[in-house]
């Protein structure tokens, strides 16, 4: 029975930081947020299976990633010098319809990648791009030629 008790506060107090951090942050899943949510599913299944033995294990650190999350989107936010550290840059992979190889490299990504981001928004041929930025959320922003 402790268990289900432990697994309750736990699941209250995640539910809380999520909406305590905001659905900005929560919107897109960006590497930092995903490292976040794996760690925090790490240190409350220690508070629940009680490896960790005190809630206040728990609430602290779990408060302190929720404070370190909204605390960098408000330096991002704040200091436009500190955006492409925090955030990074979108990238250019196509211009004019040409691939930029090292670009590709760079970011990891394979031609079948780029051309399954444009058909699922209805580009044919990549020879129809203008430009293809790389956003730092991971997706893909096509503007075709006119």
């Amino acid at each position: 029975m402790d268990i289900v008790v432990r697994a309750f506060v736990a699941f209250a107090f995640v539910y809380l930081l999520t909406r305590i951090v905001g659905r900005r942050e929560l919107s897109t899943l960006e590497p930092f947020d995903l490292i976040m949510l794996v760690v925090l599913g790490d240190l409350v299944q220690q508070g629940i299976t009680q490896s960790d033995m005190s809630f206040t294990g728990i609430v602290l650190a779990g408060g302190t990633l929720a404070v370190l999350t909204v605390a960098v989107s408000y330096l991002s936010f704040r200091f436009r010098r500190l955006r492409p550290i925090l955030e990074g840059e979108p990238i250019v992979v196509i211009q004019d319809g040409q691939l930029i190889d090292r670009n590709l490299r760079r970011e990891r990504l394979t031609v079948e990648e780029v051309t399954a981001q444009a058909r699922l928004q209805q580009i044919g041929s990549l020879d129809d791009v203008q430009w293809a930025v790389l956003e730092t959320s991971g997706a893909i922003s096509f503007i075709k030629k006119s």
